[in-house]
């Protein structure tokens, strides 16, 4: 049996003193791949540091859609040159977050204050509002670009911004595929992330109590349409709920969406693992491609980057801690 962990953020700092030891136990759970995911142009080098290091290890390329207005402006270039390494199966994250937006960080004693200062408030935070979102979505619709050019697919953050990310992507789903990453919607959403030929994978949050839209998605997505992810350090699942989430998750959350849908775990992970290696219409395999036409991939990719001695290996680990 093999899993995959399609979501991962192992440049965080909380794997900094111990990440042989986390790789080892996501071995011994099975997930034998992990996709580190990069947030930054300084996190994006990393992930691919990490996988030319560890051959288990393969990265994504992106901005965060929170960190889109802090990057340099010319970002593009650089993320240009990183799809090009071998190792490089996706760009993003990338996306929509408007969680945290100028105009939701509002006071909520702004009754108290003078009407006059309160508005005030109001209008320059929807000016930030419409900047912050200007940034976002023009910096996404750059990875798409990207994305379409290179011939990789995209890993895609949404956050209280489901129509406007969905409104984006349509306009490219016939030239990407997509994952809608960390999914926390309901089965109308999920569908119509399927209808437009793209992909949804499922956190740790799936196995909350308090998440029942999101396992009805679960439950009822295609399986083929389905990922497993443990967005690493974040979002563990029960019963690690609130401690520091690791690959080795994936196995607790695929087994729970396998209890889900009246499967076995071996069968879930044989279905959402198998090689799928569709050809979509410009010719490049879709979704790395698929769950694990990943691991069609990454066997090939494997032998081109594999070439470092162990020693060698073990100097790079010691130089990323």
């Amino acid at each position: 049996m093999m899993l995959i962990d399609t979501h991962a953020h192992l440049d965080s700092p909380d794997f900094a003193e111990d990440l042989d030891h986390v790789l080892l136990r996501a071995k011994q759970a099975s997930v034998e791949r992990i996709i580190t995911v990069g947030t930054t142009l300084q996190s994006s080098r990393k992930a691919i540091q990490l996988a030319e290091c560890y051959p288990q290890i393969y990265a994504s390329v992106g901005i965060h859609p929170n960190l889109a207005s802090q990057e340099r402006e010319d970002f593009l270039s650089e993320l240009e040159q990183m799809v090009k390494h071998p190792k490089v199966v996706a760009v993003g994250e990338t996306g929509l977050d408007y969680y945290r937006l100028a105009s939701g960080q509002e006071e909520s004693d702004v009754s108290q204050t003078a009407f006059g200062a309160a508005s005030f408030t109001t209008i320059e935070n929807e000016i930030r509002d419409e900047a912050e979102i200007a940034a976002q979505s023009a910096a996404f619709e750059q990875h798409l670009e990207l994305a379409a050019a290179a011939g990789k697919s995209v890993i895609i953050h949404q956050r209280d911004s489901w129509e406007d990310t969905i409104e984006i992507l349509r306009k490219y789903s016939t030239r990407v595929r997509a994952v809608m990453h960390g999914f926390d919607a309901g089965l109308a959403q999920a569908q119509e992330a399927v209808d437009l030929g793209h992909f949804v994978s499922f956190t740790g949050m799936a196995t909350f109590e308090n998440t029942s839209e999101v396992r009805e998605g679960a439950k009822s997505v295609p399986i083929e349409r389905i990922m497993v992810e443990s967005d690493s350090p974040f979002l563990a699942p029960a019963p690690h709920r609130g401690k520091r989430c690791e690959p080795a998750f994936v196995r607790e959350t695929a087994a729970f969406i396998a209890n889900l849908r009246g499967m076995s775990l071996a069968e879930f992970a044989a279905q959402t693992t198998q090689k799928r290696a569709k050809i979509v219409r410009i010719g490049y395999v879709g979704f790395f491609g698929s769950i694990a036409s990943i691991a069609l991939f990454i066997s090939s990719t494997e032998r081109t980057v594999a070439g470092t001695s162990n020693q060698t290996q073990a100097t790079e680990r010691r130089s990323l801690a």
